[in-house]
C-alpha cells in the first residue's frame, strides 16, 4: 500500500469516527431535549387540573359561608391560598401554593363534617363531587408528572450523556411532592 492509499484510509476512518461521535452526540441531545418537553408537556397537565380545582373554590367557598359563617378564618385561608395560586409565576410557587391549597381544602371539609344540613345541600354534593373529581385527576397528573422528571433525572444523569447535559446546562428538576403535613387523601368524599 502507498502513502496516498494509506491517507485515504486515515482520512476515511477519521471521517467514520467523526460522523458516529456526531450522530451519538445529537442523538444524545435530541433525546434530553424530549424528555424535557415531556416534563413540560406534563407539567402543563399537572397545573391544568390545579387550575380547575382553583376554580371551584370559589363556589365551594360561597356554598359553606352561607351555612359556616363561624368558619371565617378558614374561609379567607382558603381563598388567600387560591390567590396565591393564581399570582404563582414559577413552577416552585405554584408547587408550594399547591400544597398550601391541599391543607387548607382539607381543614375546610373537616369543618364540613360538623354541618350535617351543608351535607345535604344539592349545591354543595355537586361541588364536592366535582372537587373529588379534580383531586383524583390532580393526583393522577403529579404522578405522572413525577414519572417525566424521574426519567428526565436519570437521563441527564447518566454516563456519557450528562456530558452532553452539562454542556448545555441542562438541570435536574424537582419533584412534585404532597406536603408531608396536609391532611388531603387523594380521594375526598363525605357521606
Amino acid at each position: 500500500m502507498n502513502s496516498k492509499n494509506t491517507l485515504l484510509v486515515v482520512l476515511g476512518a477519521i471521517v467514520v469516527i467523526a460522523l458516529l461521535f456526531g450522530g451519538w452526540f445529537l442523538f444524545t441531545y435530541n433525546g434530553i431535549v424530549a424528555a424535557q418537553e415531556s416534563v413540560d408537556g406534563q407539567w402543563a397537565q399537572v397545573e391544568s387540573q390545579y387550575q380547575r380545582r382553583a376554580d371551584l373554590i370559589p363556589n365551594l367557598v360561597e356554598t359553606v359561608k352561607g351555612f359556616a359563617a363561624q368558619e371565617k378564618d378558614i374561609l379567607e385561608n382558603v381563598t388567600r391560598l387560591r390567590s396565591q395560586w393564581s399570582e404563582a409565576s414559577t413552577q416552585e410557587e405554584k408547587m408550594e401554593a399547591a400544597r398550601g391549597m391541599d391543607s387548607a381544602l382539607a381543614r375546610l371539609l373537616v369543618v364540613v363534617e360538623n354541618y350535617p344540613q351543608l351535607r345535604s345541600n344539592e349545591n354543595f354534593l355537586a361541588l364536592q363531587s366535582q372537587l373529588e373529581g379534580t383531586e383524583n385527576r390532580v393526583a393522577v397528573e403529579r404522578m405522572r408528572y413525577n414519572d417525566r422528571v424521574r426519567e428526565y433525572n436519570t437521563r441527564i444523569k447518566q454516563m456519557p450523556a450528562s456530558i452532553v447535559a452539562s454542556m448545555y446546562g441542562f438541570t435536574s428538576r424537582s419533584f412534585f411532592e404532597a406536603d408531608k403535613g396536609a391532611e388531603v387523601a387523594p380521594k375526598v368524599k363525605f357521606t
